[in-house]
């Protein structure tokens, strides 16, 4: 059985998590937000070995602590291939101004872009890439089947779903993303977000709002 760890890191407090496979010791990271050293640190005191880093979408609240992570860890990185540019230029990932929290340059290299519902396998385990476009162009979930857990980022909050006013943000594209990518999923799938609490999908189609608009 899958475990899930989660770290919460950044001036946003972003939600980073740590989703190991017990059989095989390897885990994959999600959205490294910042203080990469520390993420790779508790790798360690885990005992496991970063098979991947996925990124759910390129703000610069969940790619900074990327490359510090990977000077260490030196783990393929995966992400929606829509994102391609959001993930390159600092001014739409917002991390040279940090949404008024002060930033710097920042770029997240990455080795895989993902095609829309695409299957891979990481750490033993059986992923799929859901394209949620949306909160970005590329905002994506990772979406473990099996093992019933999705990982939202900033797609789907519990009650919420992300803002759609920042750069290649649409809100009609994000309201489609729900109703034709997420809620035809099993209700008792969990939802782990980029920020906030954990829910489940079953909850989120009865309860928040923007399922139903």
């Amino acid at each position: 059985m899958v475990d899930i760890k989660h770290i919460v890191l950044g001036p946003v407090a972003t939600n980073v998590y740590i989703v190991s496979n017990p059989e095989t010791g390897e885990a994959v990271l999600i959205d490294p937000a910042e203080r990469g050293r520390l993420i790779f640190d508790t790798f360690n005191e885990l005992g496991l070995k970063c098979a991947a880093v996925f990124l759910t979408h390129g703000h610069f609240d969940h790619i900074t602590g990327l490359k510090s992570f990977n000077e260490n860890a030196h783990a393929p990185v995966y992400a929606c291939e829509a994102e391609r540019e959001v993930l390159a230029d600092s001014r739409l990932n917002r991390s040279v101004d940090g949404l008024g929290l002060g930033g710097s340059d920042i770029q997240a290299d990455v080795d895989h872009f993902l095609k829309d519902k695409e299957e891979f396998d990481v750490a033993g385990l059986h992923w799929k890439m859901l394209w949620t476009p949306g909160h970005t162009a590329g905002s994506c979930c990772f979406y473990l089947e099996e093992e019933k857990a999705l990982f939202s980022g900033d797609t789907l909050f519990a009650g919420s779903i992300g803002r759609t006013d920042l750069p290649t943000g649409s809100m009609s594209e994000l309201l489609r993303s729900l109703k034709e990518k997420l809620m035809g999923l099993p209700d008792d799938t969990g939802v782990f977000p980029g920020h906030g609490e954990f829910t489940d999908l079953g909850t989120e189609k009865k309860y928040n709002p923007f399922f139903s608009v």
